[in-house]
């Protein structure tokens, strides 16, 4: 399970340490920085992907997604003696991502290609405004130390450490790859492609899709689908599976939890799929294609929380979008139940959403709050208050 998230220099996020549990809830106001601090989430899972540097890209390069407040903030900025000034840069910019957990940590920092000049001039390429990745670290438990460091990546060049010394296992590594994404897999170096697979495993729902021609909408062929697709495509087929290979109490529960009296079924026809609902007081059973967009979202929601193969990681943006307030108690207690099979996080700005959360005793409520145009956690007043983080170049 991650214990610790932490961010710099990203948008909003001049510096954040997260503290995790195993039901994490992010609320806060309007521009807090609760999207940023998402988005710094998944993209810190895409590097696992190898598809960091395109997701910076799609979201203006690197350069407009660091953070655009000062390099240092004083105190007397913080009480407002004095104006916020530019002023002038002393190290490198640098946007770093990176977690610890009970077993590994990682920590990745992004940094602007350097310009080619003097005796070095080498080909203009139309890909300079890509980011490099400078600085990869992998590590055993929580904290980065010198001691508890597996494998380090400094610009090409990727060693591991081998008993008390250390041994280079590549030297040209391209500043587009990240150490997690390259086939570096050896006997000797075997820590990336695990990292990788688990921080594959994160699974993240952030856009069901409950328009007239959703996926969702519309008879599809059927799989076993254990793991419902980000855009619901596969819903009936994954209420289907959960009967058959998951908890058929547990939908069936949820399903009277959040519509009393109703019945759910699935139909396979010819091997397409489409589910039907029975409610009480109606002669005959709605096709997902006659559902409210609220009922729809919440049985997607349904499928994706029972899933029958649990991820490490759960991450749910704005859930309560388009339910009626009165399904958010019944939604958060499906949400506790699925933490107790792993680690969820749930972005949210519903009071009755984070309420019925809260009500669990292992809930961990970060609320958002922006001091000085940067996000911050309430509560956390100095280093003090923030759990323990040491980043791999730090001095």
């Amino acid at each position: 399970m991650l214990r610790v998230l932490a961010v710099q220099n990203y948008r909003s996020i001049g510096s954040l340490v997260v503290p995790l549990g195993a039901l994490n809830v992010v609320t806060g106001p309007n521009g807090s920085g609760k999207s940023n601090l998402y988005r710094a989430l998944r993209l810190l899972a895409e590097t696992a992907r190898g598809g960091a540097i395109e997701a910076l890209a799609r979201e203006g390069g690197l350069a407009s997604c660091f953070w655009a407040g000062p390099e240092n903030i004083s105190r007397r900025m913080r009480e407002a003696q004095v104006p916020i000034e530019a002023s002038v840069r002393k190290g490198a910019r640098r946007l770093r991502l990176g977690f610890g957990g009970d077993d590994f940590g990682y920590a990745i920092a992004f940094g602007l290609p350097q310009s080619n000049s003097g005796e070095n001039h080498q080909r203009p390429s139309a890909f300079s405004l890509d980011p490099e990745i400078k600085l990869e670290s992998i590590w055993a438990g929580e904290v980065c130390r010198p001691a508890a460091t597996l494998v380090e990546r400094k610009g090409p060049l990727v060693r591991t450490r081998d008993g008390r010394s250390w041994a280079v296992v590549e030297q040209h590594l391209p500043s587009f790859e990240g150490l997690l994404s390259h086939p570096l897999a050896t006997d000797a170096c075997p820590e990336p492609a695990r990292l990788r697979v688990r921080m594959l495993g994160w699974r993240f729902y952030d856009h069901f899709r409950t328009d007239p021609q959703a996926p969702a909408r519309q008879p599809r062929l059927g799989t076993r689908t254990p793991v419902l697709h980000h855009d619901g495509r596969d819903l009936a087929a994954a209420l289907q599976t959960i009967r058959e290979i998951g908890d058929p109490e547990a939908l069936d529960a949820a399903i009277e939890d959040a519509f009393p009296g109703s019945t759910l079924r699935i139909v396979a026809r010819d091997g397409l799929f489409t589910l039907e609902l029975s409610q009480a007081g109606l002669l005959r059973p709605l096709t997902a294609a006659e559902l409210s967009d609220g009922t729809l979202r919440y049985l997607l929601l349904i499928a994706a929380l029972l899933t029958p193969r649990p991820p490490t990681l759960m991450v749910l943006n704005e859930p309560e979008t388009s339910l009626h307030p009165d399904l958010l108690p019944a939604l958060g207690r499906l949400i506790v139940q699925a933490s107790m099979r792993g680690q969820v996080w749930v972005v949210s700005h519903a009071n009755r959403l984070v309420a019925a959360l809260r009500e669990a005793s292992d809930c961990n409520c970060l609320v958002l709050e922006k001091h000085v145009g940067q996000t911050a956690i309430q509560g956390q007043e100095g280093l003090l208050d923030q759990p323990a983080w040491r980043w791999p170049d730090q001095g």
